[in-house]
């Protein structure tokens, strides 16, 4: 399995700034140390004209020049800089060659990933550039696949994402999140979930169980992004759900597992996590990893050339 990581390309951010951005480099050092050095590659970063295939071409050389006016600034929640720039292209890249490698492998996993927010001509929460969207629209254009699936299980709504698809019948969006939770102005995607504050494991795995199977019946589609988040467990900071780590690791199951018994490629993203205590947030990510690696290592029959999913 085909693991993409991009903490190499430092985030600069104020030591008490609220983004946990030392879990990549944590959560990296983790998958190393269990699966060795050479299982994690360096993304290339993405191109601009990957970029504005998702986003109007105005915001994106806005981003990539510096001139962002102070409250787009300020909606992103990171300082402008070049290196916030490069990280984030490369975090978007990560993704679309984790698709690449899925088509082929079945499994495939950035180590980054999931910025869901981020709409065509605004980022937001901690969102530059959708990177689902963009490896969406890369793939499509390659002629690689002509449908894809979004399955959005961070703790908050993947608004961006929907706003970005709207009308759009070639990606379908499923979104399972805290209703009352940050985006507090929701998008419409194709199939929300909303669910309750304090909402536990069996809620949330009854919720998924059934809109999982409604999002694959209708969505007919030739990859899956799994937008997979630590942040629907008990003690996340932004949270406001109440699952467990067990919890959050059936939830992996089932949607690799589906995706699996259904012959659908899928790339995992990390997403949000922002556990009271960081090793928490790491280790749900790290489950994550090991069960798309277990899932990947049990269903992928490979052929020259072909996807044997």
């Amino acid at each position: 399995m085909k693991i993409y990581a991009c903490d190499r390309f430092p985030l600069p951010l104020p030591a008490d700034h609220r983004f946990p951005i030392r879990k990549y480099a944590m959560l990296r050092a983790r998958v190393e140390a269990a699966y060795g050095q050479a299982s994690v590659a360096v993304p290339p970063a993405a191109t601009l004209e990957d970029l504005v295939a998702a986003h109007k071409p105005d915001y994106v050389r806005r981003v990539c020049e510096g001139r962002l006016r102070d409250e787009e600034i300020r909606r992103i929640g990171f300082p402008w800089s070049e290196a916030m720039v490069e990280r984030s292209r490369r975090s978007v890249g990560a993704t679309i060659a984790a698709g690449r490698a899925a088509l082929t492998d079945g499994v495939a996993v950035s180590l980054a990933g999931g910025t869901h927010h981020a709409a065509q001509d605004h980022g937001k929460g901690f969102c530059v550039f959708n990177d689902s969207a963009v490896a969406a629209r890369r793939l499509q254009s390659e002629g690689v696949v002509r449908r894809v699936l979004i399955i959005d299980c961070d703790v908050h709504q993947g608004d961006g994402t929907a706003a970005i698809f709207a009308g759009d019948d070639t990606v379908y969006t499923f979104s399972i999140h805290g209703g009352n939770n940050f985006p507090f102005t929701k998008a419409l995607s194709d199939l929300d979930l909303p669910l309750d504050d304090g909402a536990s494991d069996d809620a949330y795995l009854q919720a998924l169980t059934w809109g999982l199977r409604r999002a694959i019946d209708l969505a007919c589609a030739d990859l899956a992004i799994y937008v997979s988040g630590a942040d629907p467990f008990a003690d996340d900071r932004l949270g406001r759900l109440a699952l467990s780590k067990d919890g959050l690791a059936a939830r992996d199951r089932h949607v690799l597992e589906t995706c699996r018994s259904e012959r659908l490629p899928v790339v995992v993203t990390m997403a949000g996590g922002y556990g009271r205590n960081i090793d928490d947030t790491v280790d749900i990510h790290v489950r994550t990893v090991r069960i798309a690696n277990a899932v990947a290592a049990g269903s992928v029959d490979r052929m020259a050339g072909a996807n044997t999913w």
